[in-house]
């Protein structure tokens, strides 16, 4: 499962999808994305340029997790449904393009293309996308073992790392501490 916490970039995703579909790895029907992820777009590499001084990997992530924690972020559950996609895709940019010609970073990009492949990544994802909170806690209740990976460690989280060289987001051991709990707490019951 890709949880809510996360940023995903569709065509980063898809295209490691693809290639261990390729080497004979059956991903569709056992991998759940989670609907409250967050979705990464090229505008985000554009806008990371403002923070390359604290070393980077200039995926965008820094600027999707901004969005999210700004309220303007495009979720998965955002991105599958047309309507809404469509109008915050088009909000969220025009946004992002004013800021960047602002402030002297803009690269021209083809938003209009980039909405249409991004529609088309909806599609692709769409069979993937679970309230995945939901499928966690129902392992949880069944008694199954769940493994939570981070792929940072607890000096790069934002709250309790080395700020401010630290990730966009929470990389310590604290996110799945309330599922421990719950789960000590049901079993009680």
């Amino acid at each position: 499962m890709i949880g809510n916490g996360l940023v995903i970039d569709p065509a980063a995703l898809l295209a490691e999808i693809d290639a261990l579909e390729s080497a004979g790895v059956e991903v569709r029907g056992n991998l759940f994305i989670s609907n409250r992820a967050h979705v990464l777009f090229p505008a985000h590499r554009m806008m990371e340029k403002l923070s390359a001084s604290i070393g980077t990997t200039s995926r965008g992530i820094g600027p999707g997790y901004e969005d999210k924690m700004g309220r303007r972020g495009i979720r998965i559950a955002d991105l599958i449904d047309p309507g809404i996609f469509r109008a915050q895709y088009d909000s969220v940019m025009e946004e992002k393009v004013a800021i960047a010609r602002a402030l002297g970073i803009y690269e021209e990009l083809d938003l209009r293309r980039i909405r249409d492949e991004y529609e088309g990544f909806a599609e692709r994802i769409r069979p993937m996308v679970r309230d995945t909170a939901m499928l966690l806690n129902q392992a949880i209740r069944d008694g199954k073992t769940v493994l939570f990976e981070g792929a940072q460690g607890t000096m790069l989280d934002i709250d309790h790392g080395t700020y401010p060289f630290v990730t966009s987001s929470s990389a310590s051991a604290a996110a799945p501490a309330p599922a421990r709990a719950w789960r000590r707490h049901a079993s009680a019951a």
